[in-house]
This record gives C-alpha cells, structure tokens and sequence, in this order.
C-alpha cells in the first residue's frame, strides 16, 4: 500500500522503526490486537507503548491476567525502564480465591459468573485511573472464560464499544496459546500486528511482524525483521528502494591505480555498483581496499561490511601492504563493521547499509561478501530480492556499491552460488592461469552499463602498495580457462620474481 503523510494525532508505540511501518502509529481511540506466540516480544512492544504516552503525560493502564506487577516491573528493569506514576499495572486476580483454597481455581472463577466478574474489574480499573492508554494481556484468558465463540465476540465488542465510548486506545495482547486459528477478533479491531519467530537450522532465532489489517489507514506491507534487545524491541522496516531518491551529480570514482582504471574505461560512476567476482584467493577484497583508499583520499567517507574475514587478521594483512585502514578508522572516514551472517537477518543489514549512507554520508559501501549475506537469507529468491532493493536504494542515494563473491572452483569452470550479475551495473571478473610453469591472476572487465571499458585482459600481481596490474595480454588466449596457449609472437607478462 501507498504510505501517506503521517497524521498529527497518531498514538506513536516509541518502537524504533514500528511507527514507520504503521504509517505513523496507532490511530487514537481505537482497539488493536498484537499477536504471537509466547517469547515474540508482545510485553515489551506493550510497555514500551505505555512508556511512550507516559513520556507525554499520558496515563496508561496495563491489565494482566498471567503475569504479575513484579514480573512486568523485573522486565521492564531488564531494558532498563522503571514504570512512573502514570502506568498503572492491574493484576485482575481475584483476592479471594487467592486466600481461600476451596474456591482456588485455575485464573478467575468457573461457572457462567467469571466472564462478568472479570469485565466488572477491568472497568472499574478504568474508571479508577481514567487511562488514556490501555493494554491488555492476554485474549487467550478471556477467550477460555467465554466458552464460545458467540460469547467470546461480544465480550471483544463489549470492551470495544466502552473504550471507544471514553477515546481510549488499547492494545489487546494474545498469545495464540489457545485456538490460534479463531479469527473472532480480527473482525472487530481497528488494526492486527503479527509477531513471528523462527528458528533456523543454525543461529539465533529470527523474529518478523506483519501489519495484517489497519482500517483507514496506509501502512507499509509485508513481512519486516525486528530484534529485541537491551533497550526494547528495534523494527527494521522492509527496503522499498523507490520511496528513496536524492539528486546528485555523477562523477567517476577511481581507484589510484592507472591500468585499472584504464581497464574500467575511467573508473566506477558514483551512483553504481560493481560486483567483483573470482575464486578464493584472488584478491577480491584487495580490490575493493584499492577504490575504499582512494575514496578516503578524496575526503570522501566509506563504509565496508565484512561478513568472511576476522577483522584483526584483515589489519594485519591489508598494512603489509600499505593499506592502514586502522588510521582510516580512527579518522572518521572509514567505517568497516564485522557482520556475524548467523545471527544478523537482512532486514538489520538493509538498516545498518542505511545507517552510513544516510547518517555518516559514506559515499563508497563495500559487501565482502556476497557469501556470507547469503547465509543471513532465508533462500535464494529472497537474496536476490534483497540485494535488488539494496542496490537500487545505494544507487539513487548516490553511492558507489562494491559487492565481492567467491565463485566455486579454483580454475576453469567456475561456479557461482547465486548469480546476480544482471544486478550489478560493472562486472569484475578475476581469474587464475597457469603460463610458463607459474600460477598467475588475470583481471577483466565482462559488463559496463555506465559506458565502454577495455575489452582486455590484464595480470594482475598484490604486492606491497596494493594491486600493480600489467598490460593488456594480447598473445595468450583461454586465459579466462585457466590454461592458456601461446599464439604469435611470445607474450608479455609481469615478472614475478620482481620485488614487491
């Protein structure tokens, strides 16, 4: 759906990310239903709803029927929070079956009393406190008090009519503990948010929620990545790279070194991506360092995402060939963050990519490598997607975009995991062959949208200072096989017993 201006009088949750995908939050005096399983984040997201109004003076009212005041207090400490004066927990527990053993029964009370009972105490709570904002926890209560799905109804519609009567807004938690396929109040609420887990194979768990229905109101659709952790729960709304353009004028972006450059047809057009690709070894990750140094050269800031290497061993490899990117890091002008594929989803990676591009202004992102995001993804299919809006979102932003993947094989036939060659606007391919009893590296340029580019191939050799490319190989062909053969007159290659 189309997102429309935010309304000045949207309930905001305080989520981080949340109100964006509601179109600007909660519509006031209305009733909401948050759902999930047990352990999604319902409590959390509903304090931190409380915590948001209280902040604007708002009182608040949280309704339990399961948990205890000192159970919601102990979690709200874990995020830091303490519950000021204007939230009000209300344990709705009946004192007297507390006390009395022979009328101990499972929550309230059974018979046909108990649903009336409960209704009675949740509005005398609300007339005590006269709350602006209401939560309550948990449905799945109710729904066993009421027996039916007839009752169960108008007991939702009863609650709906009084709150809507006095212009409250609430936020109905349920747990799906109990016939999780009765759609009863889905019908009757203004708006339903879904929470999902899932558990991989491997690695942390994976949550997601979805805006399923939000009467009168543009909110962004499908699934979106949220994560909780100290400080509540953070929503990383879904990439739509088309809500994102920025006017900017294109110039190239070198990389300091002639015969790539050269072999680029100038160098890397801001506002475009490259994609490097070769098997394991063949310097990948020096080449985006060479376009990441001369970008920091140029006062320009950059961003790297490094998903295969252990950052320390990086620094230690890249000085020794005199690339001192901890200086670049100490300056400001180079941000590079270690990325742990198993416990990352690619919505957090979109948000962070996002992060530098909007916040720190970077203007060069490098992904090393398309591997490693892969095994943050759910399939294939979805990579794509994800990398499609990424791209088109760096693009219009006016970023230039390296992405690096490691191809299956080590000469010939080479395999890739996932081809997203059509996305990239340069194609960078590196190659191993076998000449004159050495292995050696070859580098060519296969695509450019952005204009011409040598239709070359050039060695390659990494040595102190970075790349040192020679020139075109003009009397080898197969190179790009692995095992050339000699034709003509005896070619040029670099020597590579030269110092380095």
């Amino acid at each position: 759906m189309e997102r429309r201006t935010q309304a000045p009088d949207h309930a905001r949750t305080g989520v981080p990310g949340l109100d964006d995908v509601l179109g600007g939050g909660l519509s006031p005096g209305h009733m909401f239903l948050l759902e999930g399983s047990p352990g999604t984040g319902k409590t959390t997201i509903a304090l931190r709803f409380l915590l948001e109004g209280a902040a604007k003076g708002e009182r608040g009212l949280y309704i339990t029927l399961s948990e205890t005041d000192r159970e919601l207090r102990a979690g709200a400490a874990s995020h830091g929070w303490t519950l000021p004066e204007e939230v009000t927990v209300f344990e709705l527990v009946p004192p007297e079956s507390i006390m009395d053993e022979a009328q101990q029964q499972s929550l309230l009370y059974p018979s046909d009393l108990e649903l009336g009972e409960a209704t009675r105490q949740i509005f005398g709570a609300y007339e005590r406190i006269q709350p602006v904002r209401v939560v309550l926890d948990s449905l799945s209560e109710i729904r066993l008090l009421a027996q039916s799905s007839l009752r169960y109804r108008r007991q939702i519609l009863a609650l709906k009519h009084y709150f809507a009567r006095l212009g409250a807004t609430v936020l109905l938690l349920d747990d799906l503990s109990s016939e999780a396929l009765d759609k009863t109040v889905h019908s009757v609420v203004h708006g339903v948010i879904r929470l999902e887990e899932l558990a991989p194979d491997y690695g942390a768990e994976r949550r997601r929620l979805r805006v399923s229905k939000y009467r009168g109101q543009a909110f962004r659709g499908g699934y979106h990545d949220f994560a909780i952790r100290t400080g509540g729960v953070h929503v990383f709304p879904r990439l739509v790279a088309a809500e994102h353009r920025t006017s900017f004028g294109r110039s190239r972006a070198t990389s300091g070194i002639e015969g790539l450059d050269a072999l680029l047809g100038g160098g890397l057009e801001q506002g475009s991506s490259a994609l490097i690709l070769g098997p394991a070894g063949t310097g990948k990750s020096t080449f985006t360092l060479q376009f990441v140094a001369a970008a920091v050269a140029r006062g320009e800031k950059a961003s790297m995402f490094v998903f295969d290497e252990e950052l320390g061993l990086l620094f230690k490899r890249t000085r020794a060939m005199g690339f001192d990117m901890e200086a670049m890091q100490a300056s400001g002008a180079l941000h590079i963050e270690q990325l742990d594929a198993a416990e990352l989803s690619p919505g957090e990676f979109s948000h962070r990519v996002r992060e530098q591009v909007d916040v720190a202004q970077a203007k060069t992102v490098v992904v090393d490598s398309l591997n490693g995001y892969q095994a943050a993804m759910p399939d294939e299919n979805s990579l794509v997607l994800h990398i499609h809006e990424l791209l088109q979102y760096l693009n219009r932003q006016g970023a230039t975009t390296i992405l690096t993947i490691a191809q299956h094989g080590l000469v010939g036939d080479m395999k890739s995991p996932v081809d997203v060659t059509y996305l990239a606007d340069t194609v960078i391919l590196l190659r191993y062959f076998e000449a004159l009893g050495k292995v050696r590296r070859a580098v060519s340029v296969i695509k450019k949208r952005t204009g011409a580019h040598e239709d070359s191939i050039r060695e390659y050799q990494i040595g102190e200072g970075g790349l040192i490319l020679g020139p075109p190989i003009e009397n080898f062909q197969g190179v790009l096989r692995g095992v050339p053969t000699l034709v003509g007159s005896p070619a040029t290659l670099l020597d590579l017993q030269a110092p380095k």
